[in-house]
């Protein structure tokens, strides 16, 4: 028994309940949420050193005798995923707070952000932590109403219409999954993991079976594994830059999570192998496709997110040491790039007045900080040596070439022509919004005749939105940059234009509080690198203790099920 292990969830949930009665005091509000994860990453730290060290360790809540009762358990990956998930909502918090979302950002009420937040940290902690499917189903419930709330911030008609088709398919999904724990309690007479990894492989193949396929589908929605990913393209780029990156970052690594735990200690024989691995190419390959169709950067981003949980689900398809471990590795990665880019993309909004490829040109020469802080993580998450993309990708590669089927050999194909592929569309992203000039923007649009191209969030705002011109950024309409052409003369007809360009108002300077946790990101992944040598081994270690699973099952049950106790 250890009592830090309900902390992670304890603790936020205790924060939000603080949150909310100080609605009227947004500082201390803010000084309430940033200990609460400061405190979580303390934990989590503790929880991951002592998992390394001592094993798993276990926490029966709730008053009830120990089998009957909640048990959360903290092995070394739900340990890692803790840390990793506490880090990254500790700085897009602070992107928050600098952006000033929690100010009654585009009407927001003033005291729900960080409840709801802290919410959303709760359920994460406790997806991780549970240990049986009951529990499980609560966290992915208490992510389902935070999310919400934050995904429609500010009540526009866009955000709201994408928060219904969020809230209906993970309805859906949650309708499946309570389907789902009847079945399986009916047939084993426990929700209780451990309980489940013994009593399913007595069950009849038939059985075992349609249980494992109403579970994987159940995950699958969550993770956004296709052919149910096409809620997600539409949902995440409409909501705020830090609720996209915190989305993006964590929400659909807990599905994964799910898929990885189910196959491993449930379902470790799995027949349905080959029914993942072509999930997993079509996944890469179709949402690699979808990203560069797209010409927004928010919408880019989500299909590479839709891509690259492929890279995920072809090692727990391959369900070998190395696959696992690969696996393991790469949602670390995942999750620090994604997010730091949904909130570097958040400061591109700032800085430009939009995400619109069609519309954007010259940020490289009017903010260069920004420009290199966009390429490293895009560098990242195509795969470019000698990043932590690249070093989790050839480990996933490895495994599949281990493996040795004509289809792994397939995957192989498929997971390098998907990282050339998000090299193209990062590459290209980058160069037209940080490197193309503000003329050869107004060309390109001109030639599409999209002077009035809409706004990429609400669909209602027109190029000169908010009462601001998009000048002081290299981000000026077609129409802006024709009339300065016009009132130029003709020895120098583009000095106007770089005037205009440089003249806008300041409101659109970066600034520190937003840049600093962005920042802080970036050099968390590119740190990753730099320890992927015991990070990999870690991986490992936990791989190891997934595909073995009896060292979870004795810890959980020390005495073994109570009709077999003494």
């Amino acid at each position: 028994m250890n009592a830090l292990v309900p902390l992670p969830v304890v603790l936020p949930l205790l924060g939000a309940g603080i949150s909310l009665v100080l609605g009227r005091y947004p500082r201390i509000q803010r000084w309430v949420s940033i200990v609460v994860l400061v405190g979580i990453v303390a934990v989590a730290a503790v929880l991951m050193v002592q998992a390394d060290t001592s094993g798993p360790q276990t926490q029966w809540v709730g008053g009830w005798p120990e089998t009957l009762g909640i048990v959360l358990v903290a092995d070394r990956l739900a340990a890692l995923m803790l840390l990793v998930s506490a880090l990254v909502t500790l700085a897009v918090l602070g992107y928050s707070i600098g952006q000033g979302m929690t100010e009654d950002e585009e009407g927001a009420p003033l005291s729900i952000y960080h409840p709801t937040f802290l919410v959303l940290v709760a359920g994460v902690a406790n997806a991780f932590l549970a240990g049986d499917l009951f529990n499980l189903f609560v966290s992915f419930e208490m992510l389902l109403f935070s999310s919400y709330v934050l995904l429609t911030l500010g009540g526009t008609a866009t955000r709201i219409r994408a928060g219904t088709i969020y809230v209906l398919v993970n309805l859906l999904s949650s309708t499946l999954f309570l389907i789902s724990i009847a079945v399986v309690y009916a047939a084993t007479g426990t929700l209780t993991l451990a309980h489940l990894a013994e009593r399913i492989a007595d069950l009849p193949d038939h059985v075992a079976l349609m249980l494992q396929l109403l579970l994987l589908t159940t995950f699958a929605i969550k993770a956004a594994v296709f052919p149910l990913s096409f809620w997600l393209p539409d949902s995440y780029p409409t909501a705020p830059a830090p609720v996209t990156a915190v989305f993006a970052g964590l929400l659909t690594k807990v599905g994964v999570y799910a898929i990885l735990r189910m196959q491993t200690l449930l379902f470790p024989d799995s027949p349905l192998t080959d029914l993942l691995l072509w999930a997993a190419l079509l996944t890469m390959v179709i949402g690699i496709l979808g990203a560069i169709a797209q010409s927004d950067i928010k919408r880019m981003l989500s299909f590479t997110l839709v891509s690259h949980i492929g890279y995920l689900v072809l090692g727990i398809a391959l369900a070998n040491r190395a696959g696992v471990s690969g696996t393991i590795f790469y949602i670390v990665h995942h999750i620090t790039v994604q997010t730091a880019l949904f909130l570097i993309v958040g400061l591109v909004e700032r800085r430009a007045g939009s995400t619109s490829l069609l519309r954007m040109g010259g940020l490289a020469r009017i903010a260069p900080m920004l420009a290199v802080l966009f390429f490293v993580p895009a560098m990242n998450l195509a795969g470019i040596p000698p990043f932590s993309g690249f070093i989790g990708k050839v480990g996933l590669l490895q495994a599949a070439q281990q493996n040795g089927s004509a289809l792994a050999w397939v995957l192989v194909v498929g997971g390098v022509l998907t990282s050339l592929l998000t090299l193209y569309a990062v590459a290209k992203t980058w160069a037209v919004a940080f490197w193309r000039t503000p003329e050869e923007a107004h060309d390109a649009l001109a030639a599409l005749g999209r002077e009035d191209d809409p706004s990429p969030e609400g669909g209602d705002l027109p190029i000169r939105h908010r009462g601001h011109l998009h000048t002081a950024t290299g981000v000026v309409s077609a129409q802006d940059v024709a009339d300065a052409r016009r009132l130029g003369d003709d020895e120098q007809p583009d000095r106007d234009l770089h005037q205009l360009i440089q003249a806008g108002d300041d409101n659109r300077r970066l600034p520190a509080s937003m840049v600093v946790p962005a920042a802080s990101l970036v050099v968390l992944s590119v740190a990753l690198t730099a320890v992927a040598g015991p990070l990999f081994a870690y991986s490992d270690r936990a791989a190891e203790d997934l595909l073995d699973p009896t060292t979870y099952i004795g810890v959980v049950l020390p005495d073994g099920p109570p009709e077999e106790r003494p």
